[in-house]
């Protein structure tokens, strides 16, 4: 090994025991949710185990991995053990913030989902579930994403109960529905996570989200009433008060526009480099609402080049002009010898350094240097790439 390998093999043991740190310090942030002392320990494994690289995660290998002889105290844990678990998020949400928080983070309200085959879990039935594509038997859950620049991590989350089973007591009653949740809408739910995150001052200058939740004017009136930016993405039906005259559809904007109102910028680097569009900035009658347009610079299967339309908010104090969108040049190749940052699985293997015993700690440092070595040479061959096909 170079002295380069070592002192990354060496950082790489100090963003370990990092890590083995933050957990012990998140789980005594929940040491009071919990009413027993054996629910908060089987739960410290739990969190652990769901961190490892165990190929299937499921009651029984969780528990062979949290080393108890029998998965009892696990399956009682997730079935039958009294904690808060509005509680358990507020502590989450407190340990998050406190490590994240720049100043400069964004919430992002967005569903996930999952399938399932039968009739049984809360708020199961067939709707549309992002996870496949597609409508099917599923589940639906809102969650809220802390956002900065170094990382993200959820501060969030509320269950989406279907009206059928709002107002089904039979089948809440089977399967322990709580009393006090009721049938809401996705983007009142998203209202939801972000008052608890106003309530304790920790919601960010800024609030993003799709159509479902852009699409709503309650939930962007309270972001206004709360002093709240935001850029939400609208259906291009939706009505925008461009001149005080009256309102026009969002997609009546492009008939507006001409080549030279159009700038080239990039939104982030994705798993397939910069991801570059076109966008176009329009005033409306109210000076701290703007619509902001993207378009695809390549077209889709159907040739067709795919346009999305957000509307815009800075409240008092923050002045949002074309601003920020300068024309873009040619990202510069990566340098190989840059490592990328570390990814959540390699965090995850990081941390299983202290679980296992088979091979040495070199061992593991050696596939851990290769593996961010191996990452940035692709990520490099990929950019050099695609600056050839443009």
């Amino acid at each position: 090994m170079t002295i380069n390998d070592l002192g990354a093999a060496a950082a790489a043991r100090v963003e370990a025991v990092a890590a083995g740190g933050h957990l012990d310090d998140l789980m005594a942030r929940m040491a009071g949710c919990y009413c027993r002392w054996e629910p908060r320990a089987s739960a410290k494994k739990y969190v652990r185990a769901l961190m490892s690289d165990l190929p299937r995660k499921n009651c029984w290998t969780i528990t062979e991995h949290a080393g108890d002889a029998t998965p009892g105290r696990m399956q009682h844990l997730l079935e039958a053990a009294k904690w808060d678990t509005m509680a358990a998020m507020a502590a989450i949400r407190g340990f998050v913030c406190d490590h994240l928080d720049d100043g400069d983070a964004v919430a992002i309200l967005d569903e996930s989902g999952q399938e399932k085959k039968g009739n049984a879990t809360v708020g199961v039935k067939r709707q549309y579930v992002g996870c496949a594509g597609r409508v099917s038997n599923a589940i639906n859950v809102v969650y809220c994403n802390f956002a900065v620049k170094t990382g993200h991590a959820l501060v969030g989350a509320r269950p989406y109960l279907p009206r059928e089973w709002a107002t089904d007591a039979d089948r809440r009653a089977r399967a322990r529905v709580p009393e006090e949740l009721a049938f809401a809408t996705k983007p009142q739910l998203g209202r939801q996570i972000l008052a608890d995150l106003h309530t304790e001052d920790r919601l960010p200058p800024w609030v993003t989200g799709d159509e479902v939740y852009g699409g709503d004017p309650n939930l962007r009136a309270w972001l206004e009433s709360t002093g709240t930016g935001y850029v939400l993405a609208i259906f291009e039906s939706t009505r925008v008060a461009f001149t005080r005259a009256g309102t026009a559809r969002a997609d009546d904007a492009l008939k507006m526009l001409i080549a030279a109102d159009w700038v080239i910028e990039s939104c982030g680097a994705g798993s397939k480099g910069e991801r570059r569009y076109a966008w176009a900035w329009i005033a409306t009658a109210d000076p701290h609402r703007h619509l902001l347009i993207r378009r695809s610079l390549v077209p889709n299967a159907k040739g067709i080049r795919e346009v999305a339309f957000y509307l815009c908010f800075a409240p008092e104090g923050h002045r949002v002009t074309p601003r920020t969108l300068t024309r873009s040049r040619r990202p510069p190749p990566i340098p190989l010898h840059q490592l990328i940052p570390l990814t959540v699985a390699e965090v995850k293997r990081l941390i299983n350094l202290f679980t296992r015993s088979r091979h040495s700690i070199s061992h593991h440092m050696h596939w851990h240097i290769w593996r961010h070595r191996h990452q940035a040479r692709a990520r490099w061959f990929h950019y050099r790439a695609r600056l050839k096909r443009q």
